[in-house]
């Protein structure tokens, strides 16, 4: 297995190409896990595009055809990436902050990039359950412990969104040995073992500047 090259950062991109109202929604659901925990509720989330001069339906399709949010069959949000709505085996948690649950290693890793403070991320290592916590400032991390790695898989096969194809299988490793004897025993998934701080480079450059302001626009806010 090898590393591979820095990712394009995709989720700040893609974020900055959404229309007005489309981002202005983004943006509140961000602000919503970053205070809260949890995101909008489905109603919720229909009166915040009406708000900032949407529809419903166009701007729920644009998010998720982005790949910003991903939605579950009832309309509710499952992801916000880095944020999952639901717990996962890796759990972030900041100074004045709720405990959050990253959808996978790389998304822990850029959140403290993306909001500009310290954080620590807590994570169980698939299949045994070990822990590995990492306390990441910014560019800056500590590795508990210190022979940690990310392990960067995709389901074979499977299309999608990232929540369903490769957000389950990027997951933290105590070590690289039991990330490759992991990988041997799931053959359905491909992938390779990173190093600390390629991992950490990719979360910077896919969410550092996630929340920085969209461009100012005659629709981009509620009257």
């Amino acid at each position: 297995m090898t590393e591979p090259a820095d990712p394009v950062p995709d989720k700040c991109c893609a974020a900055l190409r959404l229309s007005g109202p489309a981002r202005q929604v983004h943006l509140a659901v961000l602000a919503a896990f970053i205070a809260d925990g949890h995101p909008p509720a489905s109603a919720a989330l229909d009166r915040l595009a009406r708000a900032y001069g949407g529809e419903p339906g166009p701007v729920r399709a644009e998010l998720a055809a982005t790949g910003v949010l991903a939605f579950t069959a009832d309309r509710e949000i499952r992801a916000a990436y880095p944020f999952s709505a639901a717990p996962t085996p890796i759990r972030v948690s900041w100074a004045g902050g709720p405990p959050v649950h990253a959808m996978c290693a790389i998304d822990a890793l850029g959140m403290s990039a993306m909001l500009g403070r310290p954080v620590t991320i807590t994570a169980a290592e698939p299949g045994t359950g070990r822990t590995i916590s990492v306390t990441v400032d910014r560019d800056r991390a500590r590795w508990k412990p210190r022979t940690a790695v990310v392990f960067a898989g995709a389901a074979c096969g499977v299309g999608g969104p990232a929540a369903d194809r490769s957000c389950g299988y990027i997951n933290f490793f105590t070590t690289a040995r039991a990330a490759r004897a992991w990988a041997r025993r799931h053959r359905e998934v491909t992938g390779t073992v990173m190093r600390r701080d390629g991992a950490l480079r990719c979360g910077i450059a896919e969410f550092g500047a996630l929340l920085q302001a969209p461009p100012p626009s005659a629709d981009a806010g509620p009257e």
